[in-house]
C-alpha cells in the first residue's frame, strides 16, 4: 500500500511537471499569436493611411523610421523588418545610442518562407533560461506585392515561471508528504488489525496438544477470509477432542491389557511350583513314614514361600497403581540418606556427602525408596563384576538437592534406554520392571527429574534433583 502510494505520488508529480511545462509553451505561443496579429494589423494600417511615402523597398525604412518604435513599445515585442534578400532595413532593438549587430535573414529561412503555403515560419529556442520565439511573414503594399521581410520576436523569461513550478511543486510535496504519513498510518493498524487476528490463531495453534483440553479460538471482530481459517482451526480442535479422546481410551485399554498379562505371567510364575510340590508330596507322601513330620513342614515351607511371591507381585502392582502419597516435612537429606545406605552390607558401597547437613522438604520414607531402588539396581548391575564399586553423591545446587549414584557395571544398550522408566520393562532375569517407573513417579510428584548416562562395559550413572521446598 505504501509503495503504491510512493509511486502514484512521483508519476502525479512527473505528469505535473510535464503539463505545466507543456500549458506554459502553449499560453506564451498564443500569447505571441496575438501580440503578432495586432502588430502586422498596425504595420498594414500604417502603409495603407499614414505614410505620405511610396509604399516599396527602399522607403520601409523611412516611413518605420520612428513608428517602429512606438508599435514595439506598445506590444512589447522587437520588430525587424529586412528587404526581399534579407538584409535589414530597419529595427526596434537599435537606439541612438547603442549598436547592435543583427544577422542578416539566413538563406535557409528565406527558401523555407518562400516554400510555406502560408508564407510564415514560427522559430523557438532558449538562452541562459530565457526563450525567444520569432516568425517571419513577408510585408506586402495595397495590392499584396511583397516588399519585404518581417522579423517579431517575443522574449519570454521562464525565470518567473520556473520559480512559481518550483513553488508549486514545494507545495505538492508536502500534500504527498502528508499523504505518505497517512498511508504509513493507514497501513500500520490495518495490517495491525489484520496480524492481530492471525497472531491469535498462531498463538493458539503453537498451544495446541493432543494430550489436553485446547480452547477454540473466538473473535469479534474478523475479515471473512479470517473467520473462514477460525472456523477450520475450530473444526480441527472438535476432530483433535474426539481423536484425543479415542487414542486415550484405546490407550487405556492397552495399558489394562499389557497389566493383565504380565500379572497372569507374575502370578502363574509361583503357582506352577506350588502345583509341583502339591502332585509330587501327593504322590510321594507316606504317613507311616519316620520322616513324614519333616517333609510335611518342607512342603508347607515351599507353598508358604511361593505365597509370599505371589503377595510381593500383588503389593508391587498396587503401589504402583496408586500415585505416592506425599507427606512433606523439614528432614535432614544427608542423614536419612546414610540411614537408607546402612540396610546393604557391600563394602564396596561408598557415600560422599558434599555438606554436612543439607535440609530439604521430602517424604522420608519416599527418599529412602528412592535411594534404596536405585542401589539395589547398582548392585544387580555390578554382581559379575571383579572389583565393583558404587558410589552414592549427595549435594546442593542452588534451590535444588541432587543425588547421584554410580556404578561400574554392565551399563545399559543404547537400544534399551529409552525403555528404562517404562513400567514392566526390565533387564533382569528376575522382577517385574516397576521399580524404576514408581521411583519416577515420586520424583515427578515433587516436581523433581532422575536422568541417566551409560555406557556398555564401564557403567551408569543415575542423576536424581528434587527441590527443597
Amino acid at each position: 500500500m505504501i509503495l503504491l502510494v510512493l509511486l502514484a505520488s512521483v508519476l502525479i508529480l512527473v505528469v505535473t511537471v510535464y503539463q505545466y511545462d507543456e500549458q506554459t509553451k502553449d499560453y506564451n505561443i498564443q500569447r505571441f499569436e496575438r501580440k503578432e496579429a495586432t502588430t502586422k494589423q498596425t504595420i498594414e494600417l500604417e502603409l495603407k493611411n499614414k505614410t505620405s511615402y511610396p509604399v516599396n523597398t527602399e522607403n520601409l525604412a523611412k516611413i518605420f523610421k520612428e513608428r517602429i518604435y512606438e508599435i514595439s513599445s506598445i506590444n512589447k515585442l522587437n520588430i525587424s523588418i529586412f528587404d526581399l534578400e534579407g538584409r535589414l532595413l530597419k529595427s526596434s532593438i537599435a537606439a541612438a545610442f547603442e549598436k547592435v549587430n543583427i544577422e542578416p535573414v539566413s538563406e535557409a529561412i528565406l527558401k523555407e518562407l518562400a516554400q510555406n503555403s502560408n508564407h510564415k515560419i514560427l522559430k523557438s529556442r532558449e538562452e541562459k533560461g530565457i526563450g525567444y520565439q520569432s516568425s517571419f511573414s513577408y510585408i506586402n503594399d495595397s495590392k499584396f506585392k511583397r516588399i519585404g521581410i518581417l522579423e517579431l520576436q517575443f522574449t519570454q523569461d521562464n525565470s518567473e515561471i520556473e520559480k512559481e513550478l518550483r513553488e508549486f511543486i514545494s507545495r505538492l510535496g508536502l500534500v504527498y508528504l502528508l499523504m505518505f504519513i497517512i498511508a504509513i498510518a493507514i497501513a500500520y493498524f490495518l495490517s495491525s488489525y489484520i496480524t492481530r487476528s492471525i497472531k491469535t490463531i498462531s498463538d493458539k495453534m503453537e498451544q495446541t496438544r493432543l494430550n489436553k483440553r485446547n480452547e477454540k479460538i473466538i473473535l469479534n471482530t474478523a475479515s471473512t477470509e479470517i473467520e473462514i481459517l477460525v472456523d477450520a482451526y475450530n473444526n480441527m480442535i472438535d476432530e483433535l477432542g474426539e481423536s484425543a479422546a479415542k487414542l486415550a481410551r484405546s490407550e487405556r485399554e492397552q495399558a489394562w491389557r499389557e497389566m493383565a498379562k504380565q500379572v497372569a505371567h507374575e502370578i502363574k510364575n509361583p503357582l506352577t511350583p506350588m502345583r509341583l510340590t502339591v502332585q509330587s508330596f501327593e504322590r510321594r507322601f507316606n504317613p507311616q513314614d519316620e520322616k513324614a513330620k519333616d517333609k510335611l513342614t518342607e512342603f508347607s515351607q515351599t507353598l508358604i514361600q511361593q505365597i509370599d511371591v505371589m503377595s510381593s507381585i500383588a503389593s508391587a502392582f498396587s503401589d504402583f497403581a496408586k500415585m505416592p502419597t506425599q507427606k512433606k516435612e523439614k528432614i535432614e537429606t544427608i542423614s536419612v540418606v546414610k540411614f537408607a545406605l546402612d540396610i546393604f552390607n557391600e563394602n564396596y558401597i561408598k557415600y560422599y556427602p558434599q555438606e554436612k547437613e543439607l535440609y530439604a522438604n521430602l517424604d522420608k520414607t519416599q527418599l529412602i525408596r528412592i535411594v534404596t531402588n536405585l542401589v539395589k539396581n547398582a548392585i544387580q548391575a555390578t554382581d559379575k563384576e571383579e572389583n565393583p564399586f558404587i558410589e552414592v553423591k549427595v549435594l546442593s545446587e542452588e534451590k535444588n538437592l541432587k543425588i547421584s549414584v554410580s556404578d561400574n557395571g554392565k551399563g545399559i544398550a543404547d537400544n534399551v534406554k529409552d525403555l528404562i522408566f517404562e513400567p514392566k520393562f526390565t533387564t533382569k532375569t528376575s522382577g517385574m520392571g516397576l521399580g524404576l517407573a514408581m521411583i519416577k513417579n515420586i520424583i515427578e510428584a515433587y516436581e523433581g527429574s532422575i536422568s541417566f548416562t551409560s555406557e556398555e562395559g564401564i557403567g551408569t550413572v543415575f542423576t536424581v534433583i528434587l527441590p527443597k521446598t
